[in-house]
């Protein structure tokens, strides 16, 4: 009997070699356990193993579709000017002109340093003093700073959200999340053998009675929520609602994770853990601030989980390198995550700017202030037909069903990152992708 990975290493290798290529529908379930010669059940297998891989997509009553190989090139888009290369809207990661100067700089004193032998020395999961006080200054939001002593550090901002979550619950716990949530979470989650409980949410973002609902429903372990541009949304809780919310979690006892990767764009607003500290560990990392390519993640845990927190980030073998530890000091020190804070706040603007003049006439959600939009497609689209549409112009977008954390299909929608392409090449996408959703989709299924 042929096992279902050496069945899907196969098609695998098609779609890499080229005989597959983006867009291209692969036949129903049935008729490829005919032609493989295997058994319905192995051939349902295959297909997860395929879209578990990231290589397709699949829609009931429409088919599966190949989204792209990985590292092969991409085909030109045939609704805009052709593309030398493939365009990721799914990855975001900020990047402004003068980041290389600036964090160039502070890298060149470091190195010519007479510190460069000790900052090449290991370093545990509290840092340094030197680091904790920077990194409290960096972390200052709405006029709040957390307390030094209260910082710890984690290799980057997923580690940091693995080691909260890993201080705060068990195996078997249930962990509250909003109804749409960051991707990454649910493969932690699952890892660690943690349920997550969606819980509704508004304009304002998640509804505090949720929480309350679930937690009479069966007891919460804790919550993670996104209060400042939530990803995939980008809501923000106005200040009334962060309040209900922390009211909610001081009487019940449910303790919080505070995602705050994003919250540097809007660090006007206070944060959750300065309204409950006590029952809110607060995570965020520095390579959204500064570059993709410098990790650091961030935990600010109250005295009574600090331990747990501390006990989890050694554990999961997430512990900090010194080096970008001692980078941001001097970043911090000489105002370089300042500059580049500002401009990537600048940035952002300008690129909703360019998303509000090619999608201003369709269903899009997002702030001012964010790196990403959520679009949602005009009928007859379905989110994932029009996930390997784009692919085969050589475009990489996330379908809504990727952030649900209940149901496994949502809303026809798809979440864009606006970050990661220059401004030119986003332009000429999105005004690709506008295109693509005034056409037809039979004409991109890949018949």
């Amino acid at each position: 009997m042929k096992d279902f990975r050496s069945v899907a290493d196969a098609v695998a290798e098609e779609i890499a070699s080229g005989r597959l290529g983006p867009g291209e529908r692969l036949p129903p379930q049935r008729e490829f356990a005919r032609r493989h010669t295997i058994a319905n059940s192995t051939a349902v297998r295959v297909y997860q193993e395929l879209a578990r891989r990231g290589l397709t997509v699949g829609q009931v009553g429409r088919g599966t579709f190949v989204v792209a190989a990985p590292g092969a090139p991409a085909p030109a888009p045939a609704l805009s000017e052709p593309a030398a290369h493939r365009v990721d809207l799914e990855l975001n990661h900020p990047v402004v002109p003068a980041q290389a100067g600036l964090l160039a700089a502070g890298l060149e004193k470091l190195v010519r340093s007479n510190d460069l032998e000790s900052v090449l020395r290991p370093v545990g999961p509290a840092g340094t003093p030197a680091a904790r006080a920077a990194a409290a200054d960096l972390l200052v939001r709405g006029g709040g700073r957390p307390d030094p002593e209260r910082v710890l550090f984690a290799g980057n901002g997923r580690q940091a959200i693995s080691a909260a979550v890993a201080a705060l619950t068990r195996p078997g716990a249930r962990l509250g999340v909003e109804e749409y949530t960051y991707p990454v979470l649910r493969a932690i989650s699952a890892r660690l053998g943690v349920t997550l409980v969606p819980l509704a949410m508004d304009e304002d973002g998640l509804i505090p009675e949720a929480v309350e609902e679930a937690h009479r429903a069966e007891p919460l372990h804790a919550v993670y929520v996104q209060p400042v541009l939530h990803n995939p949304l980008s809501l923000t809780m106005p200040a009334r609602r962060l309040d209900h919310l922390a009211d909610v979690l001081l009487t019940s006892g449910i303790p919080a994770i505070e995602d705050a990767v994003w919250a540097f764009l809007r660090d006007d607003l206070p944060s959750l853990a300065a309204r409950a500290p006590e029952r809110t560990v607060l995570v965020d990392s520095l390579s959204k601030r500064l570059s993709p390519g410098l990790s650091l993640g961030f935990a600010v845990a109250p005295a009574a989980l600090e331990g747990r927190v501390t006990a989890a980030v050694r554990s999961g073998g997430w512990t900090p390198m010194r080096f970008p530890l001692e980078a941001m000091v001097r970043w911090q020190e000489d105002g370089d995550v300042a500059t580049l804070v500002r401009a990537k706040q600048r940035e952002a603007g300008a690129r909703q700017e360019i998303a509000q003049r090619h999608l201003g006439d369709f269903r899009t959600r997002s702030d001012p202030s964010s790196y990403h939009l959520w679009w949602e497609l005009p009928a007859p689209w379905r989110s994932d037909t029009f996930v390997a549409a784009a692919a085969r112009h050589g475009i990489a977008v996330t379908p809504a069903a990727a952030f649900s954390a209940g149901r496994p299909r949502g809303p026809h929608a798809i979440r864009l990152g606006l970050a990661s392409p220059t401004r030119e090449v986003l332009s000429r996408t999105l005004a690709t992708l506008a295109g693509l959703a005034r056409s037809a989709p039979d004409d991109f299924a890949g018949d």
